[in-house]
């Protein structure tokens, strides 16, 4: 078939299975949103417009992290393309899978300051996986097949193929294909994955610690199960919550600068430490020349560049992780820890009951409405790390959350793509008020788009981590962190045909999810948090983990 370039992306689209699409047009990409036309009135293809480009980047993120499918963006050229950059970087550095495709001015006016070029592909190279310039409509086909491919093989990334106009309205000759197969994993050594399960079999303080690639890989239940055989307690990073049920006796949550006592006190004390699918981030080792020192450290990743880059490992095996697992399974012998764990029990720390408005009381009351199906968002800063310390997950791809980047103002975004993708499940945005306003425009996505997110504002009228940053290890000099509460929630709501309300206390949080959840729209419940209120435990800045302050 003769088509244009801008029908062959189309097709290529198709081709991959792609339904959703997260953009914002202008005019460069206008000929690919013509041909859109077609693909979106008889159904095939669904385009949500956000507000901004930044939240279409982050709504495609939240459609691929609660998936595991590729988010797929469309942007413009300058501003459009620029708009994306933050959300392209947050979804590549925490292996998110997305495909960004950005319209560019055409080719004969490249490198002449044309209105809206800019350089994309120079500007996005540090934080993608991979890269398409194109200068040829043949060349279409190949590079988007190739994209999908790429951000789906090994540790996932987002990938940015930029088209000049002219070879959108360029006809050329498509053919059909079917969607190129993954690249195989690393083959699995099996001396190594031996010699592993010895060292498995002699430990006497075994720790597992657990990142990303175990969700990534889907091998929740590998993981869970070699816990269970081998009675190893397991610590999470913050993009494997959920992975392991939160419930389950030998979890011992977080790991890190907010970590559980009994987590960071446990890879202290361990004689083996089993990382799996985990990158050594900073804020899981603090400083890496006192981690885990008293261990064996066993590096388990697909990703060979990660292995020795942030802590040396003694044992390494390069390989996907549900694969390696599934290896390594029948070779592990059934063991029993019973002083090991009763020791990791004596470490757990206990929060005191209390009837005031803590973000615990608040947390486990919206859990309690919404229990463990929801989908929960979160932005970056105090209410993320609340959430994380206190919400029970059980099931992978329950977080969405920005870990390595760390960005303000994903979640509203991201909490968008989840509903998109995951229309009968409830999803909870858990925001603070510095974030909220960050991206507050998407509101506009929901009402437009008949999304119904239930968003809570944890507001304590200040930037709270900056705060007790600045409490704790800046003198209490606090520079430009608290904020002018001048929002009312419920007009802000209502100015876009949704409801909001503002609460101080948790029967009136109850009242209001109730009522809220009969609108069948999205809503915005303000809570009420003490400006002083902060993260704890904390370990300080250049610390070990297992120096925390659990409290002023």
């Amino acid at each position: 078939m003769l088509l244009t370039g801008s029908q062959i992306i189309m097709e290529c689209l198709l081709e991959q299975q792609v339904d959703t699409i997260f953009g914002y047009p202008g005019g460069q990409i206008m000929p690919l949103y013509d041909a859109l036309y077609d693909y979106t009135e008889d159904g095939r293809v669904r385009h949500i417009l956000t507000a901004h480009e930044q939240g279409a980047t982050h709504a495609a993120d939240g459609y691929a992290r609660s998936t595991g499918k590729v988010g797929v963006v469309f942007a413009t050229s300058g501003p459009g393309a620029t708009n994306t950059v933050t959300g392209i970087a947050t979804a590549n550095i925490d292996s998110s899978p997305m495909v960004v495709i950005t319209g560019q001015v055409p080719v004969d006016s490249l490198g002449r300051d044309a209105f809206q070029e800019v350089d994309i592909i120079g500007i996005t190279l540090p934080i993608t996986k991979h890269s398409y310039a194109l200068r040829d409509v043949s060349k279409i086909a190949p590079a988007i097949r190739e994209a999908f491919q790429i951000v789906k093989s090994g540790r996932p990334g987002a990938v940015v193929v930029d088209v000049p106009k002219n070879l959108m309205t360029a006809k050329y000759e498509y053919t059909p294909a079917k969607p190129y197969a993954k690249l195989p994993a690393p083959a699995l050594r099996m001396n190594k994955i031996k010699r592993l399960a010895e060292l498995i079999n002699q430990a006497e303080r075994p720790v597992i610690h657990a990142g990303g690639g175990v969700r990534i890989s889907d091998a929740s239940e590998e993981l869970t199960e070699l816990a269970h055989k081998a009675e190893i307690p397991v610590a999470t990073t913050l993009m494997c919550l959920g992975c392991f049920s939160r419930q389950d006796p030998l979890s011992l949550g977080i790991m890190g600068m907010h970590g559980e006592r009994e987590s960071n006190l446990a890879v202290h004390n361990a004689d083996l430490l089993l990382t799996v699918g985990g990158r050594f981030s900073d804020r899981v080792t603090g400083d890496p020349k006192g981690y885990a020192r008293k261990a064996t450290i066993v590096h388990i990743d697909i990703d060979h560049s990660e292995i020795d880059k942030n802590v040396p490992a003694e044992y390494r095996i390069v390989g996907d992780v549900k694969e390696v697992l599934t290896a390594l399974l029948p070779l592990v012998k059934k063991r029993k820890h019973k002083e090991w764990l009763a020791q990791v029990a004596g470490w757990k720390r206990t929060i005191p009951a209390t009837d005031y408005f803590t973000p615990f009381n608040i947390l486990s009351q919206i859990h309690e409405i919404f229990g463990d199906e929801a989908i929960v968002c979160t932005d970056v800063g105090q209410h993320q790390m609340w959430t994380a310390q206190h919400w029970p997950f059980t099931k992978p791809r329950k977080l969405i959350t920005s870990g390595g980047m760390g960005t303000m103002g994903f979640g509203l975004g991201a909490a968008i793509g989840s509903k998109i993708a995951n229309p009968k499940k409830p999803v909870v945005l858990i925001t603070g008020d510095g974030s909220f306003r960050m991206n507050l425009n998407e509101l506009v996505t929901c009402a437009a788009q008949g999304i119904e997110i239930h968003i809570f504002v944890l507001a304590n009228g200040t930037l709270g981590m900056v705060r007790q940053w600045q409490k704790l290890f800046w003198d209490k000099r606090f520079s430009s962190t608290d904020l002018a509460d001048v929002i009312d929630y419920s007009r802000l709501a209502a100015a876009f045909g949704l409801t909001g309300t503002r609460v101080g206390d948790a029967s009136a949080l109850a009242t209001a999810i109730k009522a809220a959840r009969k609108t069948g729209k999205t809503s915005v419940t303000c809570c009420d948090v003490y400006i002083d209120e902060n993260v704890w435990p904390i370990v300080p800045p250049g610390d070990t983990i297992e120096n925390q302050r659990m409290e002023e």
